[in-house]
């Protein structure tokens, strides 16, 4: 019988200057989307080219890449990655990958009800679906180009579609969606999904409103705990957050909390933009031009291998986020990559 300690997958050869492995990419596939949240994109904003956005041979490469260097778990993010006309022939490859364990989306699920099933055909395993509201007119307000209806609907068809997991990511923006929070985490009981609040990272301009539609997550537990007892456990799907049940349902409430409860000394993810940006942290600006070795040197994977190695030596001990301090980091979150 052959030594079960043969079969492990072999660990991460990505390793930055403080023994942390990184085996969790967030790959952006586009930085267009066809909503403009409030807290990712301004009204009018201008997409980059499309010669300047990597095309599927370059995001397929440099995700083979890292999967052979020890990444585990790849998330598609975007702008939006379901208005990407190839998605499903990306995915389709990705998923084909010897070594990748676990395919993911973050979506807003404005075209979900049509292409759910392809989705879940295509390899995807948990997908995670942003809701902010569950009132018509705010969540239009809140999305500037949003229909409830439709992302209510797309969240059915991910039921009716078999994923092992589906998750909805809200964001709380002081009183502009806080009095929802109970709404949403019964919404999420009858539907039997996950939830998890969000607070907002200081990413991109920061204005004035962020100092008073700031809501920490102790405030959003402190909200529902007399209404649904939250139980907390350990349980993690390889992210930020903090996860707590509440008896008698399959349900986890999770927290993912930048400001108030740091996670950089787990951090094990990196990100890629849609740009072909390396990001080795959220808050901070360092990055690796992986466009331009791709475009330099197409189909040398070495050449790309050791530049992402040598890239874990710039990953900083973590970020530091303040209310009312400007962000380190000007990109908008639709470049950054969800």
């Amino acid at each position: 019988m052959p030594d079960a300690t043969a079969l492990a997958p072999p660990a991460s050869l990505l390793v930055d200057p403080y023994g942390r492995h990184v085996t969790y990419l967030r790959l952006s596939v586009t930085d267009r989307c066809d909503f403009r949240c409030v807290y990712c994109m301004d009204p009018d904003q201008r997409f980059a080219r499309r010669d300047q956005t990597l095309s599927t041979a370059e995001l397929l490469a440099i995700t083979r890449v890292f999967v052979s260097l020890g990444v585990r778990k790849v998330r598609l993010t975007g702008g939006e990655p379901l208005v990407r006309p190839d998605l499903n022939e990306l995915l389709h490859a990705i998923h084909a990958l010897p070594g990748l364990e676990e395919l993911v989306l973050t979506t807003n699920g404005s075209q979900l009800a049509a292409r759910a099933t392809d989705l879940r055909a295509a390899g995807v395993r948990r997908i995670n679906i942003s809701l902010d509201s569950l009132r018509p007119e705010r969540f239009r307000e809140l999305t500037r180009h949003g229909d409830l209806g439709q992302v209510l609907a797309g969240i059915d068809a991910a039921l009716a579609a078999g994923f092992e997991r589906i998750k909805l990511n809200t964001l709380i923006l002081g009183e502009r969606n806080g009095d929802e929070i109970l709404d949403l985490v019964r919404f999420a009981l009858a539907k039997g999904i996950n939830l998890s609040f969000i607070e907002e990272m200081p990413v991109g301009e920061v204005v004035d409103r962020r100092a008073t539609d700031f809501y920490s997550s102790e405030r959003i537990r402190a909200l529902i705990s007399p209404h649904f007892p939250l139980v907390p456990t350990t349980e993690t799907t390889g992210g930020p957050a903090r996860y707590y049940r509440i008896p008698g349902s399959p349900t986890r409430i999770g927290f993912i909390s930048p400001h108030s409860h740091n996670f950089c000394a787990d951090c094990n993810r990196v990100r890629v933009t849609a740009e072909g940006q390396l990001l080795l942290c959220l808050g901070r600006a360092d990055s690796l031009d992986l466009r331009a070795i791709l475009r330099r040197h197409p189909g040398e994977d070495e050449r790309l291998r050791v530049a992402i190695i040598d890239a874990m030596r710039m990953k900083p001990a973590g970020h530091r986020f303040e209310i009312g301090v400007p962000a380190l980091v000007g990109r908008r979150m639709n470049l950054t990559g969800g």
